[in-house]
């Protein structure tokens, strides 16, 4: 336990917030130990989903477990038991590695593994619930060990049920994902395509890996440069006549099916045409090639982000009548 720690080289926007008391976990007996935890606390990961607008006064719990482990296998896939603390583009490039396919579409996702469940991260046609079998979490009550199957833990777009009724009741130690041997290529996201097309090599799970890495360092501002968390808002899902009455006046508008009522927008589309993209007050701002980016350009504090955010979700609302649900975590 360390008391009064910085949390400035803890998270990705590298804002200068404090922690009252600091634990790094690298085990499940560890965990055990440190039961029941003072509150109010906090689980970190990578730090790549959480914005501080201030210091916490309370207690910062790191996952760091540690840990890659080929539990089962069969002629045509493997079952993998990863630990929570593992960062998660280090998974992709090892499963790449080994051959193993399903995680490609999945390149260059900040932040750690046992995050990944809890946001369910998707990209490029692929998400975390596509490869899942089950995890493991420790119950911060009881000490328990649980175990959650796809069901029960309630997927849905940027969603889990960790972000709802199980919220700050367990940490995800382990995560089982079922991989496969005989790749299926997803890349049917036109900028893979290209990518693929201008290299004229042929579609491997590397050749998709490396074209999406390609993309997102083209399209995603490198944290360690410019603090950021990534995506900051969610795409929006908006009912089908409200879709229909916005096709009208912006015929030009990217539009995705989400089911049969269903439609979801781009976010980042929403706010560039509104001209937030490159918008700044004092050191925060909106990145200059990605609208959905926001950013510290150095000095910034989280409640001057957070103040920018709403200004934007406000903005969106006014014009579009759609509101925008920031995908970050606001502390």
């Amino acid at each position: 336990m360390k008391r009064k720690i910085s949390l400035k080289e803890l998270h990705t926007f590298g804002l200068e917030v404090c922690a009252t008391d600091y634990c790094a976990i690298h085990s499940e007996k560890q965990l055990r130990e440190a039961l029941p935890l003072t509150s109010p606390f906090f689980i970190l990961g990578g730090g790549s989903n959480i914005l501080f607008t201030k210091s916490f006064e309370g207690l910062v719990v790191h996952n760091q477990i540690k840990g890659i482990e080929l539990v089962e296998e069969n002629a045509t896939n493997v079952w993998i038991r990863v630990g929570g603390g593992e960062v998660w583009h280090e998974l992709v490039l090892w499963s790449i590695e080994q051959g193993y396919a399903g995680l490609e579409n999945l390149s260059l996702i900040p932040g750690s593994v046992g995050a990944a469940p809890i946001q369910n991260i998707g990209a490029y046609g692929v998400e975390l619930k596509d490869v899942f079998h089950h995890l493991e979490a420790i119950d911060l009550a009881t000490g328990q060990t649980q175990f959650f199957s796809l069901e029960d833990c309630e997927f849905g777009y940027r969603d889990s049920i960790f972000k709802r009724a199980m919220k700050g009741k367990c940490l995800i130690t382990r995560v089982i994902l079922r991989l496969s041997k005989e790749p299926v290529f997803n890349t049917s996201y036109g900028a893979i395509q290209q990518i693929l097309a201008a290299t004229n090599a042929p579609v491997s799970i590397r050749a998709i890996s490396d074209a999406i890495i390609q993309i997102r360092t083209q399209k995603l501002p490198d944290p360690k440069k410019i603090g950021n968390s990534g995506s900051f808002f969610k795409n929006p899902i908006i009912d089908k006549a409200l879709c229909e009455k916005l096709q009208k006046k912006y015929p030009k508008m990217p539009v995705y099916p989400m089911g049969k009522e269903a439609k979801k927008l781009a976010a980042g589309w929403l706010i560039d045409q509104l001209g937030w993209k490159g918008y700044r007050e004092g050191d925060a701002g909106v990145h200059t090639q990605q609208a959905l980016v926001l950013v510290n350009y150095g000095k910034a504090t989280g409640q001057e982000i957070w103040n920018l955010a709403q200004k934007i979700q406000a903005s969106v609302w006014a014009n579009f009548g759609v509101k925008l649900e920031a995908e970050v975590n606001i502390l």
